[in-house]
């Protein structure tokens, strides 16, 4: 491998990722359009903004393991979120816009009141930080065994470069690269699917040379059982997690919230074939990893078949797919803590500018947070190990009552307040205590349907008591009356506000265009140089240079009172 081509394929692209968050830098005028894009994001842009924040080089690392010890299985598992988002776009989505809040906690606190809004932002803050702490060690470690840097430095670097776009340029710049990094990533396994093929010898010989059950939908731990508890968490996780949502109240209506779920969920049923292939392929070529180095299978099958250039381009696209997952939600951690601590609670009347200034400080706080949890990451075990059980322990306790808010009156602060707890309380007994002190540890499956299923029942019946005594949540009319003085206040933004939203809206369109069309450029070039796929890296880049033409098209329509964006 030639580590200074590949190397300066990471630094041009980083040096272009900073750069986009630099010229957002004073493109946020308030919280609203800081965090939320002015509630007026194309649904396009949020989709594939969305479809980018569940992705990582966890994404790779973990299920690309499970691609490469256990086959086909990986893409069924990916495919519950296909069917999550289907869901989400049918009921859950729509009904988040419905409300008129800024974050899923400000909807918490308007509906169920603050004790559980205190509550649920401990818990989210601390679970978030732990996941995508998480999956910054992966990437950290990809590139320091490719380029032979020191991981404990790489985690440090990467992760504080991670924090710097999206500590600066706040939603839009952190959809912008997400969009970015998704033509990357996307042009990177393009390349690598068929030089992984022709490496193995041909398809039929990649088929031959598997175990007779590599195909097969389910295996070994991962069995219905588990795929369909799964299907369940990604409902309440896909339509209820606070990252998620957020990309359910930028846009403009109900309706464009449902296409972005609906496109994330067709974007799910076809990318686990592709991203999962490679590693499956390397099972062919390579039988022998066992342990945690299955969790190196898809760097393995990169540097065993790409050439100088595309190396960089893949590692590329795994470590800004990483800080696309981690972004978002350091945006979202930040609007949770600048509007419902800050704002809400510490200083009510501060003004926009301390409002912003907060929201940049904060930010880097929890990412600096993240940075000491990837640390950590290879003590506990590996990235598997790490993400499943911090789901399955609080998945179901904290995203499924507030979803149950959303269309029941019945249930209060207090009830979601028990129920939490208790879901917690059993799945860390299960979790941690119960091996530890009668040896006794759950399967996947098990753990997973315990976790999701508990908070469901209890919620439920719950719900059947209070409708059989015709009991209506005390906070429901304050909710009620809080929802519709949203309403009105919305319907009231001034014009010179809005101007400034379309000017934002505008340019970022523009910005992305231009970024599809430099990522054109670098393709064109890593085409001439490389001594394999030059082919179908200049066809890639062709097709990315014409689909610089879709947002540059949306951006003319968009109206234009002020050529340029409004600044703080």
């Amino acid at each position: 491998m030639n580590s200074i081509i590949d190397t300066t394929v990471i630094f041009i692209f980083s040096a272009f990722v900073l750069a986009i968050g630099l010229l957002f830098a004073r493109t946020g005028r308030n919280l609203k359009s800081f965090f939320a894009g002015g509630e007026a994001v194309p649904w396009f842009i949020g989709g594939l903004s969305l479809f980018m924040s569940f992705f990582s080089a966890g994404t790779f690392v973990a299920w690309g393991s499970i691609a490469y010890k256990h086959g086909w299985v990986a893409v069924t598992i990916q495919w519950t979120m296909c069917i999550g988002a289907l869901v989400t776009g049918l009921y859950l989505a729509p009904k988040w816009k419905a409300t008129g809040n800024l974050t899923a906690a400000e909807f918490i606190r308007d509906r169920l009141g603050e004790r559980v809004q205190k509550t649920y932002i401990g818990i989210f803050t601390l679970v978030s930080v732990f996941i995508k702490g998480s999956v910054l060690y992966p990437v950290a470690k990809l590139v320091s065994v490719s380029l032979g840097f020191p991981l404990v430095e790489s985690t440090i670097v990467l992760g504080i470069f991670m924090i710097a776009y999206t500590a600066v340029g706040g939603l839009w710049a952190v959809m912008v690269t997400d969009i970015l990094q998704f033509v990357i990533l996307s042009a990177a396994v393009f390349i690598l699917l068929p030089l992984s093929l022709e490496k193995a010898g041909g398809f039929e010989q990649f088929t031959a040379k598997v175990p007779a059950d590599f195909f097969d939908l389910l295996h070994g731990e991962y069995t219905l059982g588990f795929v369909l508890a799964f299907v369940v968490y990604h409902i309440a996780y896909i339509g209820g997690n606070w990252t998620f949502v957020q990309r359910y109240t930028s846009v403009d209506t109900p309706k464009s919230a449902r296409k972005v779920a609906f496109l994330f969920a067709g974007l799910y049923l076809v990318s686990p074939v592709i991203w999962m292939l490679p590693p499956m392929v390397y099972q062919s070529i390579n039988p022998g990893l066992a342990g945690l180095d299955t969790e190196n299978a898809y760097l393995m099958i990169c540097k065993l078949v790409l050439p100088p250039g595309l190396l960089g381009l893949m590692l590329t696209g795994m470590y800004f797919s990483t800080s696309a997952s981690a972004n978002t939600t350091l945006n979202v951690v930040s609007a949770v803590f600048t509007n419902d601590i800050y704002k809400g609670f510490i200083n009510p009347a501060a003004s926009d500018k301390q409002l912003i200034r907060t929201a940049r400080l904060s930010s880097w706080g929890f990412g600096i947070g993240m940075i000491l949890i990837a640390l950590l990451v290879p003590a506990a075990g590996g990235i598997v190990e790490v993400v499943l059980s911090i789901s399955a322990i609080s998945g179901g306790p904290l995203l499924a009552p507030p979803l149950w808010a959303l269309f029941s009156k019945r249930l209060d602060g207090r009830t979601t307040f028990a129920i939490t707890l208790i879901g917690l309380a059993v799945n860390l007994y299960f979790k941690v205590l119960s091996p530890w002190l009668f040896h006794i540890k759950l399967s996947r499956a098990l753990e997973t349907i315990i976790g999701v299923g508990l908070p469901l029942l209890l919620l439920l019946l719950h719900e059947l008591y209070a409708r059989s005594q015709d009991r209506i949540a005390p906070e429901y009319e304050p909710y009620l009356r809080a929802k519709a003085a949203k309403k009105e206040a919305a319907t009231a933004q001034s014009e010179e506000e809005a101007a400034a939203i379309e000017a934002q809206n505008r340019f970022g369109l523009k910005v992305i265009a231009g970024s599809l069309l430099f990522v054109a450029a670098v393709l064109l070039v890593l085409s001439f140089l490389t001594t394999s796929g030059s082919g179908i890296t200049a066809g890639i880049a062709v097709v990315v240079a014409l689909g610089s033409f879709i947002p540059w098209r949306a951006a003319r329509k968009q109206p234009s009172p002020d050529p340029t964006p409004t600044h703080v």
